[in-house]
C-alpha cells in the first residue's frame, strides 16, 4: 500500500521504477511519460506495431490506484461509443444518461487514428476542458483525467489523420523505436514464462499522491528570462520557412509545465535551459503543419525545431 508521506521526487522514483521492470531500454520515454503526467498534459506515442506502446501505457495504469479504460479505435467507432449515450427509461419515461469510457481517469486510447476524424474530436472538449457537454449538460471529468494515445505511422494502411486542434491538445509526442540487442533479450526472458509481466506490477502510488506530484511541479520555479525564451522558441515556428501553421499558445504552456516537471525529476527547484532543450522538439513538432512544398522537399517538423533551438538565443 503506497505511504502517503512520500516527497514528491520519492512518488516520481517508485512509478519510474515500476515501469522499468517492465519496459526494458526505454528509460528516456518514461521519463517523458512521467513528465506529461505529472504536468497534467497528455501524451500521443506514435510508433511502429509491436515496440511496446500499449505496454508502457498499460504499466502506468497498473502502477496506480486510480480509475483506468482502454478504447480500442476502429473505423465503425461511433463518439457516443466514447462519450455515453441516453437511453430512454420506459418506467419513469425519461432519458437517463449512460456514462462511456471516457468517464475515467486514465484513458488508453488505442489506435486512435484508426477511427474516422469525427470519432477522433469526440475527446476534443474531454482533453482541453475537462468535461463532457452532451444534450445541453456538462459533466465533468476528473481533475486527474489523463489521455494516452497511441498512432501508427500516418503511411500504414487504414489510418486517419488527427485533425490539427486535437493534436495541439496533446502536451507531447514521441516515439519509443526498438530497443537494442540486449535489451530485446531482457523481453524474450521476461516472457519466457509469462505473457503480461504488466498485470503483476503492483500499485506505487495513490490519487492523493498523484495531486501532491502535480501541485510539486507548478511550485518549480523559472525566471521570466526562460519564460522569454520558450515564447521566443514558439514564435520562432510561425515564421520559420516552410511552416504553414507554427505551435501556439497552448505549446508555450506545456514546454513550460514540461520543463518544470523535468526539473522536479532532477532534484532541481528551479528551470534550466537544459530542462526546455530536452523536451523542446517533443512538445512542439507535433503541433507544425508543413507547406506542401516543404513535405514533398522531405523537411521534417523535428528538424525544423532543432534548427530553432539552434539559432534563438539560450539566456545567460
Amino acid at each position: 500500500m503506497p505511504n502517503d508521506s512520500f516527497s514528491p521526487l520519492t512518488i516520481y522514483h517508485n512509478i519510474q521504477s515500476n515501469l522499468e521492470k517492465v519496459v526494458s531500454g526505454q528509460k528516456q520515454s518514461i521519463r517523458k511519460l512521467l513528465a506529461a503526467f505529472a504536468s497534467g498534459g497528455h501524451v500521443l506515442l506514435e510508433d511502429l506495431p509491436g515496440t511496446g506502446k500499449t505496454t508502457l501505457a498499460k504499466a502506468l495504469a497498473q502502477s496506480l490506484q486510480i480509475e483506468f479504460q482502454r478504447i480500442q479505435f476502429t473505423p465503425d467507432l461511433l463518439p457516443s461509443d466514447i462519450l455515453g449515450v441516453s437511453i430512454f427509461d420506459q418506467k419513469d419515461q425519461t432519458f437517463h444518461f449512460h456514462q462511456g469510457p471516457v468517464f475515467t481517469e486514465i484513458l488508453l486510447a488505442d489506435e486512435i487514428n484508426r477511427a474516422s476524424p469525427r470519432t477522433q474530436s469526440a475527446l476534443l472538449e474531454a482533453m482541453g476542458e475537462q468535461q463532457v457537454s452532451l444534450d445541453g449538460v456538462r459533466y465533468p471529468l476528473s481533475d486527474l483525467f489523463f489521455v494516452v494515445a497511441t498512432q501508427n505511422p500516418m503511411e500504414f494502411h487504414g489510418t486517419y489523420p488527427l485533425p490539427e486542434a486535437q493534436m495541439d491538445r496533446f502536451a507531447i509526442r514521441f516515439r519509443l523505436g526498438y530497443v537494442g540487442v540486449d535489451q530485446e533479450v531482457e523481453i524474450l526472458t521476461a516472457r519466457q514464462y509469462q505473457q503480461l509481466p504488466h498485470l503483476d506490477l503492483p500499485p506505487c502510488a495513490n490519487r492523493e499522491q498523484i495531486r501532491q506530484l502535480r501541485q510539486a511541479v507548478c511550485q518549480v520555479r523559472m525566471s521570466e528570462e526562460l519564460k522569454r525564451y520558450i515564447v521566443e522558441l514558439v514564435r520562432a515556428t510561425r515564421e520559420a520557412d516552410g511552416v504553414k501553421m507554427g505551435a501556439s499558445p497552448r505549446a508555450s504552456l506545456a514546454l513550460m509545465r514540461m520543463s518544470q516537471a523535468l526539473a522536479l525529476f532532477d532534484d532541481s527547484g528551479f528551470v534550466t535551459p537544459d530542462h526546455i532543450q530536452e523536451i523542446a522538439v517533443a512538445v512542439i513538432a507535433h503541433r507544425m503543419k508543413l507547406d506542401s512544398q516543404a513535405h514533398f522537399a522531405g523537411y521534417e517538423a523535428d528538424r525544423i525545431v532543432e534548427d530553432i533551438l539552434r539559432k534563438v538565443a539560450v539566456p545567460i
